[in-house]
């Protein structure tokens, strides 16, 4: 992968972090049709005891309608309100409310794919919708360039004062449909024409480390429907290269669908267990390798930091407690809890925490977080941002251990 392709993978993770940090622990994605009463006038509410509370909650919002100065939320506004000011009260941060075009996002990032143009989007100094395609992908092919400035689509002008993943989301639809785009190109207006297609955002990054030819280096961004076949195809290429030890770097991987953690952990056991997991309605829940790995004997250490949080944690801990693989980093961020997803009338989305994980060892990784076997100086490394010092320390490890095995 070239420095450019890097780059530009990396700015697409950098729009996607805000709801990578909410996407973690995901286990199901329920339909769940949630009557909204705040958007229907009071007079349909209930009369027990439970419904007491919006009496008072219109009481209020009485008092506030008629003096507020301001200017008074819409319903939908003070629905979206009301809901996150419930799950407040949880004292829970992972017990969420997402609304619309952030969950639409959010159902792309886990699944990994998504009908589009392969195109990025961003906001340069004067607010126009600036371009960054994704090489490869429809956008670039079309003749789309990094820079280009959009300014309409089938015609209609792009609003200035909506997000860019609101942006983002009118370049997306079925595949197969087409888009014209009208862009501003150094001053020049463009039409382009572009085919919707099957768009993938890799989860996945491997190389040969050019000071160590001998070791094998595999970047998972985060853990999406399509991170295990990603990460087999990668641990194919890189055995046929005839690496003799693997670096698996979960820095700032803020995790994803608790299956694809399962399943990348598979791949370096071949049997026992990978993760106790704790919930109300089931009790405990033993989750255990299948068999068949791939990469059960090859040396290994993983990468950890701060923000390596839920699913990541969970491969981290298990081959940490298995004793698969040394950690090496700083201590994880400590996510360790399984969020419901359910999905309401108007494409919003509440996630509720229903279960706890706890590694093979029966650690706690909710608020506890992993401990590295060999840590990082992240004094050094702060003012050293040239070297990576993970990786090195990857690498003398993983140096260390050959010469044991000689």
């Amino acid at each position: 992968m070239s420095d450019r392709t890097q780059n530009i993978v990396t700015l697409g993770l950098v729009i996607l972090l805000p709801i990578l940090a909410f996407m973690a622990g995901f286990m199901t994605n329920e339909v769940f049709d949630v009557p909204l009463p705040f958007l229907n006038d009071n007079q349909d509410l209930e009369t027990d005891a439970e419904a007491a509370g919006f009496d008072l909650f219109w009481e209020a919002w009485g008092h506030i309608e008629s003096t507020y100065i301001g200017e008074v939320p819409s319903g939908r506004q003070l629905t979206y309100a009301a809901i996150r000011g419930a799950l407040s009260g949880l004292d829970d941060p992972y017990s969420v409310f997402l609304e619309p075009v952030v969950r639409q996002e959010e159902i792309v990032t886990l699944t990994g794919n998504y009908g589009g143009i392969g195109v990025y989007v961003e906001r340069n100094e004067i607010g126009e919708a600036r371009l960054v395609p994704i090489p490869g992908n429809p956008a670039s092919e079309a003749g789309v360039l990094e820079g280009d400035i959009l300014l309409e689509i089938n015609s209609e002008t792009v609003p200035g004062d909506i997000t860019t993943d609101e942006v983002e989301q009118l370049l997306r639809g079925e595949v197969g449909d087409e888009l014209e785009l009208t862009i501003d190109r150094d001053g020049s207006i463009l039409e382009i024409e572009v085919e919707i297609g099957n768009i993938l955002v890799p989860s996945v990054f491997h190389r040969i480390l050019p000071d160590a030819p001998e070791i094998g280096y595999i970047q998972l961004s985060r853990f999406s429907g399509e991170t295990a076949s990603e990460l087999e195809d990668a641990l194919g290429e890189l055995q046929q290269e005839g690496v003799s030890g693997l670096i698996l770097d979960l820095r700032g991987n803020g995790g994803g669908l608790l299956d694809a953690s399962v399943a990348v952990v598979d791949h370096f056991l071949d049997d026992g267990l990978i993760l106790r997991q704790e919930s109300r309605s089931e009790g405990e829940k033993l989750y255990n390798a299948a068999g068949g790995s791939i990469a059960a004997d090859i040396p290994l250490v993983i990468l950890i930091d701060a923000g390596t949080a839920s699913a990541a944690e969970i491969v981290a801990g298990a081959l940490q407690d298995r004793q698969r693989a040394l950690l090496i980093g700083s201590k994880s961020y400590g996510k360790g809890s399984v969020q419901l997803v359910y999905d309401l009338s108007d494409g919003s989305s509440i996630h509720v925490t229903s279960a706890r994980w706890y590694t093979p060892n029966g650690s706690q990784l909710d608020r506890e977080g992993l401990w590295p076997d060999i840590p990082v100086d992240l004094v050094a490394a702060s003012e050293n941002p040239s070297k990576d010092f993970f990786i090195q320390a990857g690498i003398d490890n993983l140096s260390s251990v050959f010469e044991d095995l000689n």
